[in-house]
């Protein structure tokens, strides 16, 4: 089993990136194999919403989103962390999950692409304040992204008061918490696989 592990934080090393980590280190222990991607290490630009889009699912725009359409086409499970900014998900999880309209488009309105077996997927979210309506707000919005691309919700950790760059390092039960779920996240799939 392959877990991809989306860091939608663009500070590297911070609390959204730690508990992600930590979260792949539980999958690997489960078996996995894993492979992270940073977005604030990409170059890639929002959805232009163009009328010329490809109709098998492809975008049109080439730049660093091949890489991750590539990611999560071959992966067998997907850990997408946000941190929260301005009561929703960073706006470089946005625009990841805004590209792939092309994507939805090609499933549900030209009906030119099949969508994958179902595979599991997990959202963790860091939170400076503590707020549970801004994770609600983040995670009704992965949550539609899941389904776009017939990925089972299979839960979300929120770990609020994350106010200072790897303040989550003092904070065990988050971390021990992120871990156990990358963990149960590839038990689940193997039972269900029967691997």
């Amino acid at each position: 089993m392959l877990v991809l592990g989306i860091n939608g934080s663009p500070r590297k090393g911070g609390n959204t990136e730690i508990l992600l980590d930590c979260a792949l280190a539980g999958a690997k222990r489960a078996g996995a194999e894993t492979l992270k991607i940073n977005l604030g290490e990409l170059n890639f630009s929002p959805c232009k919403s163009c009328a010329k889009a490809k109709k098998n699912g492809e975008c049109i725009v080439i730049d660093d989103m091949q890489k991750i359409y590539s990611a999560v086409k071959n992966a067998d499970g997907l850990i997408l962390a946000s941190p929260v900014y301005f009561g929703s998900i960073s706006a470089q999880t946005k625009m990841l999950i805004d590209r792939f309209q092309c994507h939805w488009a090609a499933v549900y309105q030209h009906k030119t692409l099949k969508q994958q077996a179902e595979r599991p997927g997990f959202f963790l979210c860091a939170e400076a304040g503590s707020q549970n309506s801004f994770f609600e707000n983040s995670r009704f919005i992965v949550r539609n992204f899941f389904t776009t691309l017939n990925i089972k919700y299979f839960g979300g950790l929120l770990c609020t008061g994350l106010e200072a760059a790897a303040e989550v390092l003092k904070r065990k039960e988050c971390l021990e918490k992120a871990e156990q779920e990358g963990f149960d996240l590839v038990r689940g799939y193997n039972e269900v696989h029967k691997v």
